[in-house]
């Protein structure tokens, strides 16, 4: 990537911290789209497949999930596709780069929320070097899906989602300037968020946010594989160049804190009842007729006081906590901090998933699914069983993060995310 010139010169010394560049983004012409809302998509694993991969194509004949899910046969067609849906709408004027590079202000409102941060391209550093540090472990094949989309269409086309706690300066004064002036977009998306994102082009300005950067590390809230996908691409393109940076939004969680949500199971050929049968005497079982709602308070009521789980699938929900203590012993590994030993993802991999019920780790056996209703209406239509978790607290996150402990994979979701679509990053530009 060429930096000459730009923010990622101002940190080119011994600090060992973030180095955020700036970058000409790709956004959407908004005379050539219905709307910015209706282009617009929640990041690709948070879509629910296949309905609302179906709602989002239908919302416009721009939007987004065309490029980060592209439907076809093989994978090899489905990235040729998004391939070529990128060139078409650069050719058609649909999507257009800015004049200059830029750091982008992004602002998130609603349910209560305001969250904003930065999107730049970030220079990729490995979790050695403990600058952006990973807290899940990844699937191998997400990692080789992304990474073959990324590089046959040689874009970022969503940004993680980064956290670091700031120390109330530079980056946070330029923050608060920029939201003041007039946005380069503004539109509410169908969840009742609004979305306004600013570009900073002044060259002192982005030296600014470069410089504070650099004294910081970054903990990954959401888009492991996605960061794992930039790592694989960058190796294997060694001189340097744009391989070597990532597209990432960077929030100062001790200005704007995150909320972290669960991200539940379901178990696709393993019905109700066999679960239960399963587990005689090796968890305590309680049968909850409630709504959704309450189920979910008994759910955090339970996990106060240990290793919690919901099931769901046939009907009412299942409240399976108290898990025998030799069991644990006999299936967690006792090599970790007893803060990894004793996660509500750590005991359903490694004793219920692995040993009770025998699932395979395979993506046709366990889907993973944001959303507590969506994974019950799921498993009620499949016959299989929704494993409902309750959320880890974002202490226990950074503090694994720090010691170089990864959690089990999908253990978290940090939000709200940014919106996908709004800006985007070609290779080739940079």
């Amino acid at each position: 990537m060429n930096t000459s010139g730009h923010a990622a010169d101002a940190v080119r010394d011994d600090t060992g911290g973030l180095r955020l560049a700036p970058f000409r983004g790709l956004r959407y012409v908004p005379e050539r789209v219905g709307s910015l809302a209706a282009v617009t998509s929640p990041p690709y694993d948070v879509v629910v497949r296949p309905d609302g991969l179906l709602e989002l194509e239908s919302a416009d004949p721009y939007n987004i999930v065309r490029l980060i899910l592209p439907q076809a046969i093989t994978a090899g067609t489905r990235h040729r596709k998004a391939a070529a849906t990128l060139d078409r709408w650069l050719a058609d004027g649909v999507l257009a780069p800015d004049p200059e590079p830029a750091l982008y202000v992004y602002e998130q409102q609603g349910d209560g929320v305001l969250q904003r941060g930065v999107i730049g391209a970030l220079e990729l550093s490995t979790p050695a070097e403990g600058v952006v540090l990973p807290h899940e472990d990844v699937m191998p094949h997400v990692v080789e899906d992304r990474a073959a989309l990324m590089r046959t269409t040689a874009a970022n086309l969503e940004p993680l989602l980064l956290t670091y706690v700031g120390e109330g300066d530079g980056v946070d004064e330029v923050v608060g300037r920029t939201v003041h002036r007039e946005p380069l977009l503004a539109t509410t998306t169908e969840d009742g968020f609004h979305h306004r994102l600013w570009a900073v082009t002044d060259p002192a300005e982005q030296a600014t946010v470069a410089a504070k950067l650099g004294r910081h590390q970054a903990l990954i809230a959401d888009g492991h594989h996605r960061w794992a996908t930039y790592l694989r691409l960058r190796g294997e393109h060694v001189s340097p160049g744009p391989w070597n940076y990532g597209l990432v939004l960077l929030v100062d969680t001790a200005r704007y804190p995150l909320r972290v949500r669960a991200i539940h199971r379901l178990l696709n050929r393993l019905p109700v009842a066999e679960a239960l049968a399963a587990l005689d005497g090796s968890f305590r079982v309680r049968r909850v007729d409630r709504p959704l709602p309450a189920a979910l308070e008994a759910l955090a009521a339970a996990a106060a006081g240990g290793n919690a789980f919901l099931l769901a699938g046939d009907g009412p929900f299942h409240l399976v906590d108290r898990p025998d203590p030799a069991l644990l012993d006999r299936t967690v590994r006792a090599d970790r901090p007893e803060a990894w030993r004793t996660l509500d993802a750590t005991v359903l991999h490694a004793t219920l998933l692995e040993h009770v019920w025998g699932i395979p780790d395979a993506p046709e056996d366990i889907a993973y699914i944001h959303d507590a209703a969506a994974a019950v209406d799921q498993a009620e239509r499949r016959g299989g069983t929704a494993v409902l978790m309750h959320p880890v607290c974002e202490d226990v996150v950074r503090d694994l993060a720090r010691q170089g402990v990864t959690m089990p994979r999908k253990s978290t979701s940090f939000g709200p995310k940014p919106a996908t679509g709004l800006v985007l990053r070609s290779l080739a530009l940079d």
